[in-house]
């Protein structure tokens, strides 16, 4: 077998590969022979018919089946001969069976190496999570109009308990509750945003475009979906994608780095994800547990 390796960039490599035509025979061969164990061919019974009336009725099939089985089986020789380290899968193109000889090419990008340091006690600051009693009026105020309710209008106990609610008192201790959470959450999303931009920061490594690639069109997907159910036109989609483009890009980019950060992060405080858990979760619950945390002035 023959391989080459061309470097597109510092991760992207691209493999050529020739295999020889005894090993595709022997392959295909092989798969045949078991097409054979099953193969009707009329005029004998199963199993028994000769090789040749077998390959000229499921020569096709039998050559899908050998590519399927020997491209991903040489390909993962060719990595091992030149301990390579893919991050994603690569992009196989180029296959040409020619007289017997297979080639084709393997297009992918390599495992970056990550340095970080010192991505524990980092500061971060929470916003408090209080809500004022000018905040509840707002949004009671805001209740008001949403039931078509006259400004003047006075909100009491009868309007609590259409609300379900046995008072307005009890109405408003809960709206303050829900905002108070609402302000968690938010706080919360804050916070771990604060630690992520530091993190980049601190970090350094080179950005696989497979796995950015990847990401934008996971992004893309969400975002016309989003669009759509807004009543949006194709037409529309379209040229809003064309807009949002860089920002889409430069979102994908920072989610892959972020992701590649904490994987590191993972692999040097031994930290594993069992069956349903993130693991990037549980990298950034020991960050904060680590943050060194302010309150906002």
């Amino acid at each position: 077998m023959k391989v080459s390796v061309k470097k597109i960039d510092a991760l992207r490599r691209e493999m050529h590969f020739e295999v020889p035509r005894d090993r595709v025979t022997k392959k295909l061969d092989q798969i045949l022979g078991d097409i054979a164990k099953h193969a009707k061919i009329p005029g004998f019974r199963k199993g028994k018919a000769p090789k040749n009336l077998v390959e000229s009725a499921h020569h096709r099939v039998a050559r899908e089946e050998m590519l399927k089985s020997l491209v991903p089986e040489v390909y993962q020789e060719g990595l091992k001969s030149e301990a390579f380290e893919p991050i994603d899968f690569p992009a196989i193109d180029q296959v040409d069976l020619t007289d017997g000889i297979l080639k084709f090419r393997a297009t992918f990008d390599l495992r970056p190496e990550v340095e970080i340091k010192e991505y524990k006690g980092v500061s971060v600051t929470k916003k408090s999570a209080e809500v004022s009693d000018d905040e509840v009026t707002k949004t009671m105020d805001f209740f008001k109009k949403s039931r078509g309710m006259e400004e003047g209008a006075v909100l009491d106990d009868e309007f609590a308990k259409g609300m379900g609610f046995p008072s307005l008192e009890e109405f408003k201790k809960a709206i303050k509750r829900n905002m108070e959470q609402d302000k968690e959450r938010q706080n919360r999303a804050e916070i771990e945003n604060q630690l992520v931009e530091e993190l980049m920061k601190r970090a350094k490594l080179q950005v696989p475009q497979s796995l950015v690639e990847r990401q934008m069109e996971g992004r893309l997907e969400e975002f016309k979906r989003r669009l759509k159910q807004y009543g949006a036109k194709d037409e529309d989609i379209e040229k809003k994608i064309k807009e949002s483009d860089k920002e889409i890009k430069d979102a994908a980019e920072k989610d892959v780095k972020v992701f590649l950060i904490l994987q590191k992060i993972a692999e040097i405080e031994k930290i594993e994800a069992a069956k349903g858990e993130n693991l990037s979760v549980k990298v950034i619950e020991l960050l904060l547990k680590e943050a060194k945390w302010e309150d906002a002035k």
